[in-house]
């Protein structure tokens, strides 16, 4: 097998681990389980949780200790030991323990995924600008297909989904220990290291820089836009069953899949990445996924699954866009102004910021304000103003961005990049 077609492989498991209950687990929690939208929020600020440490800590070890792939497949081994007793759980409070510690094992993994990609691929003399993005298409495409085989196999709202999470988390962690090339540390230099440095630190002096500084910052706002639609999307749609005229259309029972388009969207915006950042540069980029999180949310504010529908599609196509522009983009930023010794501890920074401080912020927050302004007695939700509130909250992050984040564009930063 090429090293492509392997960090390819790699890339698929990896979402399609994530793809299995990230949009559905909505439907198990409210429909399966009927527990309320604050212990929801705080269920789902577990991804954030774990990622204002683990990413970080787990790319200090990587960086310093042990092999990159070594550790990323043992996470996987202990994340899909975990995912297999969440059917388990009877209580709110106790899954969100177990929630908890499943992402602690796999929050650090995306990072780690992406310093695998990027080792391996200029270890192998590829131009990661140009050729990372066709390599991480196919992690989206493994999200989709998770999102389908859990949908039409009618789990959307049921314990297999984590099943089939745990079980393919346990592939990959046989797959990357055995299969993906070796990402071994950085060798240390004899020299004096200070008490920071020798802890793998080094990461974290990026926040001296101003423009840094106010990257991470505003990763961290767009993460909140992130978390809002992956918990609130599926079941938005889902919900119009509720609604005589709706309940029995194709489009609600099968909303995962309609929801899906977003990733579908994903795999066409990537490809489309190397373009943009390379004549646009950092700023503009993010500037355009922030103008596309207000138009996703405005959208699915005024859509529905009739003659509203095409806004639900358009709004799912707009996403592709929005996170790619944000995700991707940021992640080949943080590669591009950061040294090789500091690279995948710099990534698991990222990750905090986003998925981290940027997930608690987007979903605890919003459930607390759903559930005390959004819902009504008898437990239904006053979507429309919810997403637009949602739109509200990122054309202010997008006016902000464009007054204070100063970043003159390199082209040759990113044509001359060195792992």
């Amino acid at each position: 097998m090429s090293i492509k077609n392997r960090l390819i492989l790699m890339s698929f498991l990896q979402f399609f681990i994530w793809g299995a209950w990230l949009i559905t687990i909505a439907n198990y929690w409210f429909e399966k389980k009927n527990w309320g939208a604050a212990d929801f929020g705080a269920v789902f600020s577990t991804l954030g949780l774990s990622s204002l440490f683990m990413p970080t800590l787990m790319g200090i070890v990587a960086d310093r200790w042990i092999n990159t792939e070594k550790l990323f497949g043992l996470l996987h081994l202990l994340g899909g030991i975990t995912l297999f007793f969440i059917p388990q759980v009877s209580n709110p409070n106790t899954f969100f323990w177990v929630i908890f510690l499943a992402m602690i094992f796999y929050m650090p993994t995306i990072a780690l995924s992406n310093s695998i990609a990027f080792t391996v691929l200029k270890n192998n003399k590829y131009d990661v600008v140009k050729d990372y993005p066709p390599v991480r298409v196919w992690g989206t495409i493994g999200f989709i297909a998770a999102m389908w085989v859990t949908n039409l196999t009618g789990n959307k709202a049921l314990e297999g989904q984590f099943y089939l999470a745990s079980f393919s988390a346990l592939i990959l962690a046989i797959y990357s220990i055995f299969i993906i090339p070796s990402c071994p540390p950085i060798k240390a230099d004899t020299e004096k290291k200070s008490f920071i440095s020798s802890l793998g630190l080094d990461a974290f002096k990026l926040f001296y820089q101003p423009k840094m500084a106010l990257f991470f910052l505003f990763s961290m706002f767009l993460g909140a836009s992130l978390q809002l639609t992956n918990m609130y999307g599926d079941v938005f749609i889902s919900d119009f069953k509720n609604i005589p005229e709706y309940a029995n259309l194709w489009v609600v029972e099968h909303s995962t899949i309609i929801m899906s388009i977003s990733q579908i969207s994903e795999t066409i915006f990537i490809l489309a990445i190397p373009f943009f950042l390379r004549n646009f540069g950092i700023k503009k980029v993010m500037l355009i996924s922030m103008a596309a999180w207000v138009l996703r949310f405005g959208l699915l504010a005024y859509g529905n699954p009739a003659d509203g529908l095409w806004m639900i599609i358009v709004s799912c196509i707009v996403y592709g866009m929005a996170f790619d522009f944000f995700n991707i983009s940021g992640s080949l930023f943080v590669e591009t102004t950061t040294d090789a010794k500091t690279r995948s501890s710099a990534q698991g920074l990222f990750m905090m910021m986003t998925n981290g401080f940027g997930a608690v912020l987007g979903s605890y927050v919003s459930g607390v304000l759903i559930t005390a302004y959004f819902t009504e007695s008898n437990g239904e939700k006053d979507w429309l103003n919810i997403w637009l509130n949602f739109a509200g909250y990122s054309f202010v992050i997008l006016v902000l961005f464009a007054l204070f984040f100063k970043h003159k564009h390199d082209k040759e930063a990113l044509k001359n990049l060195k792992h």
